[in-house]
């Protein structure tokens, strides 16, 4: 059943007001906040690269105060282990029975630091359970329950001792953003406003995670016209085509962006799709998917540069088409 006009307005008070609420938290980041309600409402996950300091523990912590979840904070080192992650099977001598002790992973919110900080071989223990919410430890399948969203990050300047993430695991990221150093005005409002408490946990939780699971299924009700898929399909395929990328978008992508665009339209009201909506998500949401070419990379050409030149060489659509 299709979203109605009523349900879109009803949607976009609610994503106003958590946007509002996590803001109190993280001034002056708007667009960066819109982008991880969407990233959480879409029910992906988000990659933040940023230096340090920008706030992205608490955007993190702030978003699970509004939605009456849990948050959790991985620091990923190189001597993390999977276990460390995921949890542990412990013998209990007491009862002489296997109990499982819960990992970090299991929380509303996850915030894995530095995740490029970690082995190959930890980073991959986060592949499932972002995938399908759920770990599996010595046969047995644990659920993590919803909401269920991971915020990793990854410093961009400070590369000694980083592990480059695989390109499977880059494409379970539904988005990338970065939050940036606050203005002027909105660092001297932190700065007037600062102590030694966290302003996130003083925040007033805004909706509970049985809304946040209604507002994805009621996202996924928004209508896409045939012409919007077919913009879509096609931003996707000339990521493949540019002389510059060595890899590029997946299905998994153009599927995110689907996704995501859903969330963003309900969250400006309306019940459907229009084209602009792919060309503000189509950089969050591709860009980090593309493996660029060596010499492109070497000349100092980027991932959102190849896609700000696709988005401007596609046309969008200007007409539906019948079905």
């Amino acid at each position: 059943m299709a979203m109605t006009p009523d349900q879109a307005r009803w949607f976009a008070d609610t994503f106003a007001a958590v946007v509002r609420n996590i803001e109190r938290a993280i001034m002056g980041k708007t667009e960066a906040i819109r982008i991880a309600v969407t990233c959480m409402l879409a029910e992906g996950h988000l990659l933040l690269e940023d230096v340090p300091g920008t706030g992205k523990t608490t955007l993190a912590r702030a978003i699970a105060q509004t939605v009456q979840g849990t948050s959790n904070r991985i620091q990923f080192t190189p001597d993390l282990l999977p276990s460390d992650v995921t949890g542990v099977t412990i013998y209990d001598q007491k009862t002489g029975e296997f109990e499982f002790h819960q990992g970090p992973v299991f929380a509303s919110i996850v915030l894995a630091d530095e995740i490029n900080r970690a082995s190959p071989k930890t980073q991959s223990a986060l592949l499932e359970v972002m995938e399908e919410a759920r770990v599996t430890v010595d046969g047995r399948t644990y659920s993590t329950g919803q909401p269920f969203m991971v915020i990793a990050t990854q410093n961009p300047i400070e590369q000694a001792g980083t592990y480059r993430l695989p390109e499977a695991q880059l494409d379970r990221f539904l988005m990338k953003t970065m939050l940036g150093h606050p203005d002027r005005e909105n660092t001297l409002r932190i700065l007037a406003s600062g102590g030694s408490r966290p302003r996130s946990a003083a925040l007033p939780p805004v909706i509970t995670t049985q809304a946040v699971a209604e507002m994805s299924q009621l996202a996924s009700s928004v209508h896409i016209d045939t012409s919007v898929f077919d913009y879509v399909a096609r931003i996707v395929e000339e990521t493949r085509a540019s002389a510059d990328v060595r890899l590029g978008s997946s299905v998994r992508g153009g599927l995110a962006l689907v996704r995501a665009s859903r969330v963003w339209a309900a969250s400006h009201g309306r019940h459907f799709v229009v084209p602009d909506d792919i060309k503000v998500l189509a950089i969050p949401c591709l860009a980090h998917r593309l493996v660029m070419d060596p010499e492109s990379e070497f000349n100092g050409v980027t991932a959102i540069d190849v896609m700000t030149k696709i988005i401007g060489g596609v046309a969008p659509p200007t007409e539906r088409v019948a079905t």
